[in-house]
């Protein structure tokens, strides 16, 4: 059975309001795509509807998103080195992640999206308190905080959680 359950996130106008829940929050990613390694590869590479990507296109764009800001930003602030990270054309971005996808079978896409999910958690929970919250220049001279990034990654992974969510009730209905 996949793993379901209810992502709460600000943009649904709910705030979670400790470090431990975001951190909870931003790991359920590790249980979710885990439970993924059951689905067959029909419906790990099948559309999630007419003209969308598959499991396998989502859980890429999200190892791929992870990996960058584990190297352009996590490890850096844990490390107390300048961010290198950058502002990226998005739409470039998940073109490749997509091409990625292909050249990768299920098990060690699965195993890639865990590691480096859990490589950030790893390093964040290295982060003081004043680390979680202290706002650094990106690459591009912009502010990135920590205490930003997380929810808003939690935002981001609830989103395609939810579509992973529709497509597969439908699939093994």
């Amino acid at each position: 059975m996949f793993i379901c359950k209810s992502i709460t996130h600000r943009s649904e106008g709910l705030f979670m309001t400790s470090r431990a829940q975001l951190m909870d929050e931003f790991a359920y990613l590790l249980t979710f795509v885990d439970s993924l390694r059951q689905l067959d590869d029909a419906g790990w590479t099948a559309p999630l509807a007419a003209g969308k990507w598959s499991t396998r296109d989502v859980v890429a764009h999200i190892m791929l998103w992870d990996k960058y800001f584990l190297e352009e930003a996590i490890a850096p602030i844990a490390a107390h080195h300048p961010l290198t990270l950058k502002h990226l054309d998005f739409d470039a971005f998940n073109r490749n992640a997509v091409e990625y996808a292909k050249t990768k079978d299920k098990t060690a896409l699965i195993e890639l999206t865990i590691r480096y999910r859990g490589e950030i958690l790893e390093r964040l929970r290295t982060l003081s308190d004043e680390e979680w919250v202290e706002v650094h220049q990106d690459g591009d001279g912009h502010p990135f905080a920590v205490d930003h990034y997380v929810p808003d990654f939690i935002a981001h992974d609830g989103h395609h959680i939810k579509q992973l969510q529709a497509f597969l009730h439908t699939y093994s209905a």
